[in-house]
């Protein structure tokens, strides 16, 4: 069983997919920090300093009343939120890494219509047809 164990994590492709797996997480945290540090702070100040991340509603209070000035705030209180700012941070952050897996997709498949398009190089004469071309030479001679 180890043996199979040992086949199967050392296939290519078992090691391409945990290679991806790495950089996709790496990407996904450079694209959680652009959105939340980079893209958001100038949307929130230009539509009056909001902070998408503490931007939420309570559905039903704590035990402590409220304002709650943060999220963390309400949760500890016992508030239930709906944190909208979190989700809107969300779908940014997602429509970002959609975009770059498309961009990469898009670029896989031209190189395979690429491949595809290339003809295929003749086949080899066979040993026959090399043979007989052979006696026609010396036919011919």
């Amino acid at each position: 069983m180890l043996k199979e164990f040992k086949e199967f994590a050392i296939k290519g492709n078992m090691l391409d997919m945990a290679i991806g797996i790495v950089i996709g997480a790496a990407f996904s945290a450079i694209v959680s920090s652009m959105v939340d540090d980079i893209i958001m702070p100038p949307i929130g100040l230009i539509l009056g300093n909001v902070d998408f991340s503490e931007l939420f509603l309570v559905l039903k209070e704590g035990a402590v009343q409220g304002p709650y000035a943060t999220v963390d705030a309400a949760k500890s209180a016992g508030a239930v939120t709906w944190n909208l700012g979190l989700f809107i941070n969300a779908v940014v952050k997602f429509t970002i890494v959609a975009f770059a897996l498309f961009v990469v997709v898009k670029g896989v498949n031209r190189l395979r219509r690429e491949d595809e398009a290339k003809p295929a190089a003749p086949a080899a004469p066979s040993r026959e047809e090399v043979l007989l071309g052979e006696i026609r030479d010396l036919l011919k001679k």
